[in-house]
């Protein structure tokens, strides 16, 4: 196999979860533009067309499932849908979650909760309803949205997203050993800022915007925040034959962000 063939995943099915957020949406492309087979699945209608029409263009066979995986149940039939469709799983994708930010005295329990059950329970029970059918073939690749925040803390009322961030990257290590031995691998990608809709008010030519960058980028030797494109590579990487020896890692996209 050639350096370029690791990478090939043309003809590979992937499920890909909050398929219309910016981490999903960055995924979808990739995929779609690698030649992956695709479901996609997203709460969000009209978002999910979007998206799905857009990886259409580029060539994609393209299934689309109006859905969240916030139940057994709801897991068990987005993975049901990939193996009516295409009869394998071989990609995994769970860019799916949330973040509610506020001090500790500000933040109600069920707050905390439905942060952890977002982006710490429904990965699990993701990467469990996968885990039958990838099995089952002897090979696959789970890959984890996690965040340069399940190592690092922040003063601004992120405790529910660090600690649900850091159990992420706990699923991660321990599925990592768990799965080793079966054929499938499962790491995650942990980026910083990086630009999406959510934060692109910190790209803008205001102020505001630059003394947030200001303080920022003074953590990041790279010297700017992330693009999409950033995060096309680690993924790419992890869903491909070139990372078959890695398993259990935390990628982190973040421009040297954690190291210093």
């Amino acid at each position: 196999m050639t350096p370029v063939g690791l990478f090939d995943v043309a003809g590979k099915v992937a499920l890909i979860t909050g398929a219309s957020g910016a981490f999903g949406m960055v995924a979808a492309r990739v995929l779609a533009g690698a030649g992956c087979r695709l479901v996609l699945a997203a709460g969000k209608a009209t978002e999910l067309a979007a998206i799905a029409a857009e990886c259409r263009t580029l060539g994609a066979d393209v299934t689309e499932v109006n859905a969240r995986p916030e139940t057994e149940a709801a897991c068990a039939a987005m993975v049901a849908s990939v193996e009516q469709a295409y009869g394998r799983l071989d990609i995994l994708v769970v860019a799916s979650g949330m973040n509610k930010v506020a001090k500790i005295e500000d933040m109600a329990p069920e707050t905390f909760a439905a942060v952890m059950d977002a982006n710490v329970t429904q990965s699990w029970l993701l990467a469990r309803a996968a885990t039958v059918q990838m099995k089952a073939q002897g090979s696959g690749k789970i890959v984890f949205v996690s965040s340069a925040r399940g190592l690092l803390g922040h003063p601004a009322g992120y405790t529910a997203y660090c600690a649900s961030k850091s159990a992420v990257d706990g699923i991660t290590k321990a599925l990592g050993c768990e799965l080793g031995p079966t054929g499938i691998t499962v790491n995650a990608i942990a980026p910083t800022v990086f630009r999406s809709p959510l934060t692109a008010w910190m790209f803008a030519d205001t102020p505001e915007a630059e003394a947030v960058r200001k303080g920022f980028l003074a953590r990041v030797p790279k010297g700017r925040l992330g693009e999409p494109e950033d995060l096309a590579g680690p993924l790419l990487f992890l869903v491909s034959k070139a990372s078959d020896f890695y398993t259990g890692h935390i990628l982190y996209a973040d421009g040297g962000y954690t190291a210093g």
